[in-house]
């Protein structure tokens, strides 16, 4: 044994003025032992018990394993810690509060570990609440015995059963969320707690819920990428938690950081983050094992709160979409009733005689001919909807010709316009050469007729506009790359849309004003149907109305097969 671990005097430790003082190696030997048991204090002890007494290696800690562990990891690491525990002495069980210093020798290794301590009284066990939980006010053995237990566990085991209670008690997320952060923020004495969540596909980050002390910068609902905080990508990229005792230069002032990810069924659904801004905080073992499991029932929680929630959602879906074909079914029977009738009716005129010559017969059965046309229009918008739904609508891609697909348009909608008095304009781009779009020719005719049917039909003054423009864009399809798309634009000044009901435009069965639109007669399947049909050939739709009265725009883009030359006047214009 050399000098600096020789046992010493004990008027040597008594001037350090502490109750308790030892030294000790890694394996728990002690080297030097003193302990003066205040006159005040009961305890079954002799009153002064030094390293030359012989009865020190008596005094042991009752935990020995995680003793040993603190030990192991001061010296390791080099930085104290305060350590409350039990320790014993023949019969008797003795709380104390430790503080555990590392000592250097001059060849810079740590060989063992100076130990100063104190006896806790009842006043001081009943502060120590993060360790004892709830402990018993009216006999200091049964204190004493309560940390027995607490030490026995995971200091925070009180805590983690709360918080695993009060979760399993809602399914709403929000809740869970804020009972956590606001539990362990309090508990853990962090200046922030925080819950994240991870949007892995744009891989970016959200507070969702904070407990945050007054005196440090708010987070929540801060949104930046991954890359931005590195020490949340390292949690990202493992399921363990991971403990920093220093952050360097972060905006958001946190000097250490104790973060954790959660998970369900292997996925992870969130972080927690503990944060430590006022100073540099070593993480204990305790804190870190509480981080662990409590991720794994917050994760479960999360997990099932937005199953919860999406099933809400899903029923809420489920019962508007039930209104909505019963609405539909309502108005369709109506829709097919009425051509239905009037063939029936033409026909049984003709049938009874009723035509007084041959011009009046060809009258009727043309009236006849019409109603039977729209009657084929609305059963094929309803078998339409009903093959997409099912996920059957196939579709066979060729070139189609932007003029000769304008071209049928206006062949089959401008009478419909010119019998209602309005303009009808069509506008192709002022291209050198043939523009050849991508896409299936029927179904685009059936987009365009759609549209431009919908415009002729809720406009009484003014026009229709149809027009196109060439976008350069680089865009991929089916594995296939376009140089750019078409931007089709069916323009009118028509009655328009209020601007609250812009977003149900595109729902199956969905018209925006039952009472409004009844009388211009359809199934309210145009828009879904056209919507659908665009995507599916790679393009997107979209409605435009500055309100009642003022007139609609829809636009759909399709893809181009190249990009035409376009005429020298355009070009300057672009230019």
């Amino acid at each position: 044994m050399d000098a600096a671990s020789a046992p010493q005097p004990p008027n040597c430790w008594q001037r350090l003025g502490a109750e308790l003082a030892f030294t000790q190696d890694s394996s728990g030997q002690y080297s030097s032992f003193y302990w003066q048991r205040p006159a005040n204090k009961v305890v079954n002890a002799p009153a002064i018990m030094t390293h030359a007494s012989n009865e020190h290696h008596l005094f042991q800690p009752v935990a020995q394993e995680s003793y040993l562990e603190t030990i192991h990891r001061v010296m390791e690491r080099r930085v104290p810690e305060n350590y409350h525990c039990l320790f014993s002495y023949q019969d008797e069980t003795f709380p104390v509060e430790l503080a555990i210093t590392p000592i250097l020798k001059h060849e810079g290794r740590v060989v063992e570990v100076l130990v100063l301590g104190r006896l806790l009284e009842q006043a001081g066990l009943t502060r120590t609440n993060r360790l004892t939980g709830a402990l018993p006010h009216n006999n200091y053995q049964d204190l004493i015995t309560q940390i027995a237990r607490n030490i026995r566990r995971n200091p925070y085991q009180n805590l983690l059963t709360k918080l695993a209670r009060n979760i399993r008690l809602t399914l709403d997320l929000e809740t869970i969320w804020q009972q956590t952060v606001d539990s362990l923020g309090e508990e853990v004495r962090v200046s922030r707690c925080l819950i994240i969540s991870y949007d892995s596909e744009n891989l970016m980050l959200r507070v969702e819920s904070e407990y945050c002390d007054a005196h440090y910068r708010s987070m929540l609902g801060e949104r930046f990428p991954i890359n931005q905080t590195p020490y949340l990508q390292q949690a990202i990229a493992t399921d363990e938690p991971l403990a920093f005792d220093y952050i360097p230069d972060s905006p958001f002032e946190e000097k250490s950081v104790l973060v954790v990810s959660t998970f369900y069924q292997n996925k992870r659904n969130a972080l927690i983050c503990l944060q430590q801004c006022d100073r540099r905080r070593h993480w204990s073992d305790a804190e870190i094992e509480l981080a662990r499991e409590l991720a794994a029932h917050v994760g479960t929680a999360i997990a099932h709160a937005t199953l919860y929630k999406d099933l809400e959602e899903a029923g809420m879906r489920a019962e508007e979409a039930s209104r909505l074909k019963s609405e539909f079914l309502a108005s369709t029977s109506h829709e097919l009733r009425t051509p239905l009738n009037g063939i029936i009716g033409f026909m049984k005129l003709i049938l009874d005689g009723l035509a007084d010559d041959p011009a009046e017969q060809r009258e009727f059965l043309e009236e006849a001919h019409r109603s039977a046309l729209h009657l084929l229009n609305l059963i094929n918008d309803i078998l339409d909807i009903a093959k997409i739904e099912a996920g059957r609508m196939e579709l066979e891609f060729t070139e189609v010709s932007l003029e000769d697909l304008f071209e049928d348009v206006e062949k089959k909608t401008r009478p419909m316009a010119e019998q209602k008095k309005l303009s009808f304009e069509i506008q192709l781009p002022p291209s050198r050469e043939p523009i050849a779009l991508y896409g299936n020719y029927q179904r685009l005719l059936q987009v365009l007729l759609n549209l431009v049917g919908n415009a002729v039909k809720f406009t009484h003054e003014g026009g229709i506009t149809i027009s196109a423009e060439i976008v350069k864009k680089m865009v991929t399809i089916n594995g296939q790359r376009f140089p750019g798309f078409v931007k089709v634009r069916v323009a009118d000044t028509g009655i328009g849309v209020p601007l609250d009901k812009l977003d149900m435009l595109f729902k199956n069965f969905s018209q925006v004003d039952i009472g409004r639109t009844r009388s211009y007669g359809g199934t309210g399947l145009g828009l879904a149907i056209s919507q659908r049909l665009v995507e599916t050939m790679g393009g997107t739709i979209q409605f435009f109305s500055l309100g009642e009265n003022l007139g609609s725009t829809v636009t759909f883009t399709a893809p181009i097969m190249q990009i035409p030359l376009m005429s020298r006047s355009k070009q300057a214009e672009g230019d």
